[in-house]
């Protein structure tokens, strides 16, 4: 049976989907090739429309005065939209409205999304913006009213079917659509429609069995792609998965950091059936330094006991030996260092990056001890377990883009994290801090977390006091 997709714009009062209402919509049915149907209609948001919003769209209150509620025009949107793929130009905004405005109902909308801004990254790639006006000047596409529900949506359905003409322009449509999930490896309790129903934002999410327990806990920079990657293969979690899950649930957090911060907190709370590795409190392989005799220094990473045995310094320590190594392996890239000497590949002869011009040739004494040294001693520094400040606040991305994130470290201790508006973030001291954040344990592996993300992370904004 052919697909068919919805091809949609909404206008609204404002961007916030738990604040703001919808004013005006338009749907066009399309079956990849020609318009089935069509549906517009002014919507009475029941709130009065910001002036702003009414010199942007031209919708005004007094237009909506008499038009229908949403509620009354539900009905046909459910039926045009059933089966179909929910297409927008930034499907997140518009499905997130119509998805809220049918939770208001108590109704449950789900739909399978096709963002046209990711398509058409994909199938014109290296335009300056992406953005429908841009496209629309950069394209000539065939576009009625701009910031007016249908004029919007014909450019969108412009911008779709030219995509579709090309080779591979429905392939690429079917990869965003259907993010290599195997629906033979769903559990029973999921469908299709229950993966596509998740958001494409950063956060935790959790897996939870017949009872309702939480047996998996997760993080991820897109929950929905990272949900549906666990059912795309056939591997010995994704079989235990298949068993027991029967529900997912998440958590919106919008900041990787908070992400990696709450997803530990969640592990060590729930203490997970599946999450075998992630669970584990104990700390067992290290890294450690010494100097060899052609007074090079190297790093290795072996058991923290036998470390401890022969009074060797530990520079940190981690759940795995495979973490540990993973940490080493980054830092020996960052700083150029050698990867024999950081025991990393064991080989006679230099070691495979001097091939590449990335070692700089000391594994066979190529480059002398002390220029080695100096960036050995750099990367050194990278696990010094102090942070930048004893007293400091994190400011990092929210859940929309009118609020932010905040961690405060204080005497050199994690405390929480918690969210605010930006406007009101500018000037937050500690007391102001303290009111935002939800307390949190801290840990070695928080630690650990927190100074990785500074290190990688140069967006991060800290805030010391």
């Amino acid at each position: 049976m052919p697909r068919r997709y919805a091809i949609i714009d909404v206008e609204t009062t404002g961007g916030r989907t738990i604040r703001d209402k919808i004013t005006e919509i338009a749907i066009v049915l399309h079956d990849g090739e020609q318009v089935l149907d069509t549906f517009e209609s002014l919507v009475n948001p029941e709130c009065p429309i910001p002036y702003g919003i009414t010199e942007l769209t031209g919708i005004s209150n007094e237009m909506v005065a008499e038009a229908p509620r949403f509620y009354e025009i539900a009905k046909r949107i459910v039926e045009m939209t059933e089966g179909a793929v929910f297409v927008a130009h930034n499907v997140r905004f518009d499905y997130g409205f119509v998805r809220e405005e049918f939770k208001r109902l108590g109704f449950t909308y789900s739909r399978k999304q096709l963002c046209t801004v990711r398509l058409a990254k994909k199938a014109f790639p290296g335009l300056r913006s992406y953005s429908l006006g841009n496209l629309i000047r950069t394209l000539n596409l065939n576009a009625g009213a701009r910031h007016r529900a249908m004029g919007d949506t014909m450019a969108t359905v412009d911008l779709f079917e030219r995509i579709m003409r090309l080779e591979n322009g429905e392939s690429q449509a079917g990869d965003l659509i259907n993010p290599g999930i195997k629906e033979a490896l769903l559990p029973g309790a999921l469908n299709l429609e229950k993966i596509h129903s998740l958001p494409q934002e950063c956060g935790v999410y959790y897996f939870h069995d017949q009872y309702g327990q939480v047996v998996y806990v997760g993080k991820s920079i897109n929950i929905r792609k990272r949900v549906a990657s666990h059912f795309s293969n056939k591997t010995e979690k994704a079989g235990k998965l298949q068993k027991l899950v029967h529900d997912v649930s998440y958590e919106v957090t919008g900041s990787e950091l908070i992400s990696l911060l709450y997803e530990s907190h969640e592990i060590k709370r729930l203490r997970p059936s599946i999450n075998r590795a992630q669970k584990n409190r104990t700390f067992p392989w290290s890294i450690y330094a010494y100097q060899n005799q052609a007074g090079y220094w190297c790093f290795d990473v072996a058991r923290t006991s036998a470390l401890k045995q022969k009074q060797l310094p530990v520079l940190s320590s981690y759940p795995s030996a495979m973490q540990a190594r993973s940490w080493l392996k980054s830092l020996q890239q960052e700083y150029e260092l050698c990867l024999k000497l950081c025991n990393l590949e064991k080989s006679n002869g230099p070691c495979f990056d001097y091939h590449l011009h990335k070692c700089h040739g000391a594994c066979i004494a190529q480059e002398d001890a002390r220029n080695y040294n100096s960036r050995a001693m750099q990367a050194f520094e990278q696990w010094d377990k102090s942070y930048p400040h004893d007293n400091f606040i994190i400011v990092d991305s929210g859940r929309d883009e009118e609020e932010c994130s905040i961690i405060l470290v204080e005497n050199g201790t994690y405390r929480g994290w918690g969210f605010a508006r930006k406007d009101l973030v500018n000037g937050v001291n500690p007391e102001g801090a303290h009111d935002i954040i939800t307390n949190f344990d801290d840990n070695q592996e928080i630690r650990r977390i927190i100074l990785n993300q500074l290190r990688k992370n140069r967006k991060l904004k800290v805030v010391p006091y």
